[in-house]
C-alpha cells in the first residue's frame, strides 16, 4: 500500500493559485495543501498533525490578510516544530519587508526568506526548496526506501547505537519488531543462512547482502565500509588519516585530489562529533544551514570521487615508524596499514559526566551527544541538555522539535562565554527551550529508563528532583592519544602538541616543526585533538586542508614520490 505524502502547505490570500502552480513540480511526492490566512493555515495543520500527517514545509506570503508573515509563522511553528519554515515576497515588498523579516532568521523563526519565482524555470528557487525538503527528509521524515532493517525488541542501548549509526551514515533505516511481517521474515533467512536463530538485535542491508546478529555498532560499521583485510598484502598508501571527522574529511579530500593515495580510518562512524549535529548554520556556503550528518556524506562522496578510501568501524589502536625505511604502520582492530605519511585528525570525546546512578542508564535515556535517532523518542517529554557549546545547544535546537520542554543546564552563569550568539538567540525565542544555570547533575534513576535526575544549585547547595525522560549529556572535550608513541609530543591534557608548541629538544637545527606537524617526522595532526585548535568545524577543515602541502613536501623530500 502507497504511503501517505507527506505535506507542503501554501499560506496565501490572493496568490494562492499561483503558487499552487508553481509548486506544481513536487505534486509526485508531496501533497499540495492551500491555506487563505494565518488561521486557515493553523487550523488545517492542527487538524493533519492530529491525524498523523507529516508537514514538511510551510510556505508563507509576506502578505497575509489577517496577520503579519511572522505572525503567521509563529503560531506554525508552535503547531508543526518539525516542519521547515519559509516566507516568500512579491518583488514589489521584498526590499521593503526585508528589514522586518531577515532578523528572524537569525533567531531561528524561519528558514528563509526568498522572493517569488520570476519565472517558469527559477531554479534558483527551487534550488533553496529542494535543500529544505532535503535537510527535513534526513533529519525528521520516515524513510520511504529501507538500505538498513533492524530487527529489534525496543529501545535497548546496542539498537540505539546501531540506529544512530546509521542514521550518521546516511542511510535509510527502519525498525522492525520481531513478530512483524519484515521481522519474521528477516529472521527466518537468518535462520536459513546461519542455521541458528539470530540474536537481537539484528541488522539487515539487501543491498550490501548483509544479514548478522551485531555485538557493537563498531561491528555494523565495518559491514558497511571497506576495512583494512581487504587491502592487497605489502600495500603502502601515501597517506593514512585517522579520523574521519571535518578535519579528516577535508585532508582525504585535498589529499586524493592532489594524487596522494589516501586512507581514512575511523572508529564510528564518517562525520565524527560534527555528524552528529542536526543543523550547523554557521558553516560557510550554507545560507539555510546544513545537518553535520550532510555535510558529511558530501564530503565524504567527494572525497571518494578523488579516490580515497575509507574504514569506518575500525579503530586504530598503535602507530610506528620504521627507522630506516620511514614508513609508518598504523595497527587497528582490523588489521594493519602501512603509509608514507599520517594525519591524526581523531578528534576528541565527550567528557563523562561520572554520577554512577546516570552512567548505569547510558542508552537508557542517557546519552552522550545529539544521538539524532533519539530524538524522536523524546516527543511530549521533558528533555534536559548538559553542556554550554555549539554541540549543546543544536542538540537543544533539534530536540525541541520533539520534546515536550528542553532544559539546558549549564555550571557556569549563562551562555554567552562558551556558545555562539547566533545560537543563544535562537535559544532565547524557542518557547520550549529554557536555560538553567548554576546547576550540576548529581544523582538520577529510573525503573530501567532515566525518570528523574537530582539537580545542585551550584549557588545555595541545596538539591532539587526533576522528572526527565531525556538526558544528554555534551560536556566538554576529553582526547584519546593514549595510544600514540611517546615521541609525539602532547600537552597536560593530551592534545597533540604541533609547531612551536612543541618542546625544543624535538626541533631540527634550531627549526619548529611546520605548523600542523608533530615532533615525530611525517606525523601531522590537525583539528580538535591538536593542542590549540579553534575547536569550530570551519577551522577542522581548514587544518584539514592546509596539512595536505605539508604531506606533499614531507613526501617529495624522503622518497621518490612524484
Amino acid at each position: 500500500m502507497a504511503s501517505i505524502a507527506p505535506v507542503i502547505m501554501l499560506v496565501s490570500g490572493d496568490r494562492t493559485d499561483f503558487l499552487l502552480d508553481e509548486f506544481g513540480r513536487y505534486v509526485r511526492d508531496y501533497e499540495l495543501v492551500p491555506a487563505l490566512s494565518s488561521e486557515d493555515a493553523v487550523a488545517t495543520s492542527a487538524e493533519l498533525a492530529q491525524s498523523g500527517r507529516e508537514i514538511a514545509l510551510f510556505v508563507v506570503d509576506a502578505q497575509l490578510p489577517d496577520s503579519t508573515a511572522l505572525e503567521g509563522i509563529s503560531a506554525l511553528r508552535a503547531t508543526v516544530p518539525t516542519a521547515r519554515r519559509l516566507v516568500i515576497a512579491h518583488r514589489d515588498r521584498f526590499l521593503v519587508d526585508a528589514p522586518t523579516i531577515r532578523p528572524a532568521m537569525a533567531t531561528g523563526l524561519l528558514d528563509a526568506y526568498l522572493l517569488m519565482p520570476q519565472g517558469p524555470r527559477d531554479e534558483e528557487f527551487h534550488t533553496a526548496i529542494t535543500e529544505m525538503l532535503s535537510e527535513w527528509t534526513s533529519t525528521i521524515a520516515a524513510p520511504e526506501v529501507e538500505m538498513v532493517q533492524i530487527v529489534a525488541t525496543g529501545k535497548e542501548p546496542l539498537t540505539m547505537a546501531i540506529r544512530d549509526l546509521v542514521a550518521r551514515a546516511g542511510l535509510p533505516h527502519g525498525m522492525h519488531t520481531p513478530d512483524s511481517e519484515v521481522g519474521r521474515q528477516i529472521l527466518s533467512e537468518y535462520q536459513l543462512r546461519h542455521s541458528e536463530p539470530g540474536t537481537l538485535p539484528v541488522v539487515s542491508a539487501p543491498v550490501r547482502e548483509l544479514l548478522i546478529s551485531p555485538k557493537s555498532a563498531a561491528e555494523v560499521a565495518t559491514y558497511l565500509s571497506s576495512r583494512p583485510e581487504d587491502l592487497p598484502p605489502g600495500t603502502v598508501v601515501d597517506l593514512v588519516i585517522i579520523g574521519a571527522g571535518p578535519a579528516g574529511l577535508a585532508a582525504a579530500v585535498y589529499g586524493a585530489s592532489e594524487g596522494l593515495t589516501t586512507l581514512a580510518v575511523e572508529a564510528d562512524a564518517i562525520g565524527g562529533q560534527a555528524g552528529t549535529s542536526s543543523m550547523i548554520r554557521n558553516y560557510l556556503g550554507f545560507p539555510r544551514g546544513v545537518s553535520g550528518m550532510r555535510l558529511a556524506q558530501r564530503a565524504n562522496q567527494q572525497a571518494v570521487r578523488f579516490g580515497a578510501g575509507f574504514f569506518s568501524g575500525t579503530t586504530a589502536t598503535g602507530l610506528s615508524c620504521d627507522a630506516d625505511s620511514r614508513l609508518w604502520t598504523i595497527a587497528s582492530d582490523r588489521g594493519e596499514v602501512q603509509a608514507r605519511a599520517v594525519v591524526l585528525a581523531s578528534g576528541v570525546a565527550y567528557r563523562r559526566l561520572g554520577v554512577p546512578s546516570v552512567e548505569e542508564l547510558a542508552g537508557r535515556g542517557v546519552y552522550y551527544g545529539s544521538a539524532m535517532t533519539a530524538a524522536r523518542e523524546m516527543a511530549d517529554s521533558h528533555v534536559i541538555v548538559v553542556g554550554g557549546g555549539n554541540s549543546a545547544g543544536q542538540a537543544a535546537l533539534h530536540l525541541a522539535k520533539f520534546a515536550a520542554q528542553v532544559t539546558i543546564m549549564i555550571r557556569r552563569s549563562g551562555l554567552s562565554d562558551t556558545m555562539s550568539q547566533y545560537l543563544i538567540e535562537e535559544i532565547a525565542h524557542s518557547a520550549r527551550i529554557r536555560v538553567q544555570p548554576s546547576s550540576a547533575i548529581v544523582d538520577g534513576g529510573g525503573d530501567g529508563w532515566l525518570q528523574y535526575v537530582d539537580v545542585k544549585n551550584l549557588i545555595d547547595g541545596s538539591v532539587a528532583r526533576h522528572d526527565a525522560q531525556g538526558l544528554f549529556l555534551l560536556l566538554g572535550a576529553v582526547t584519546h592519544t593514549d595510544w600514540l608513541p611517546e615521541s609525539v609530543c602532547r600537552d597536560e591534557k593530551g592534545f597533540i602538541l604541533t609547531g612551536r608548541d612543541v618542546p625544543q629538544e624535538f626541533w631540527v637545527d634550531g627549526l619548529p616543526p611546520e605548523n600542523l606537524a608533530t615532533s615525530a617526522p611525517g606525523l601531522f595532526a590537525v583539528g580538535d585533538v591538536r593542542a590549540g585548535s579553534m575547536k569550530r568545524v570551519a577551522s577542522a577543515t581548514g587544518e584539514g586542508a592546509s596539512v595536505v602541502p605539508l604531506v606533499h613536501d614531507w613526501l617529495v623530500a624522503t622518497s621518490d614520490f612524484r
